[in-house]
């Protein structure tokens, strides 16, 4: 396995549940695949629970959207890309 994909642990859906913080800031999230939804249920709302790569993904563009909401982001940062 490559450095750039995570690890699959054989998590069960059983024990997730939906994050809370991407229900709140993603427009989009009821147009999400329901893996992509779920966090593990013993961690809080953070990317590294999301079960699937796409979670992950789409949590921290979220987190990444509320910085720049709040001006927590340079404006230099953002025009950098």
């Amino acid at each position: 396995m490559d450095l750039f994909h995570r690890e699959v642990r054989g998590q069960d859906t059983r024990n997730s549940r939906e994050c809370q913080f991407c229900r709140q800031l993603d427009p989009n999230f009821a147009q999400r695949r329901p893996m992509d939804r779920l966090v593990q249920s013993t961690q809080e709302d953070v990317a590294a629970a999301h079960l699937t790569e796409d979670g992950y993904v789409r949590h921290r563009i979220a987190e990444l959207a509320r910085k720049r909401s709040l001006n927590l982001v340079p404006e230099a940062l953002g025009k950098s890309a």
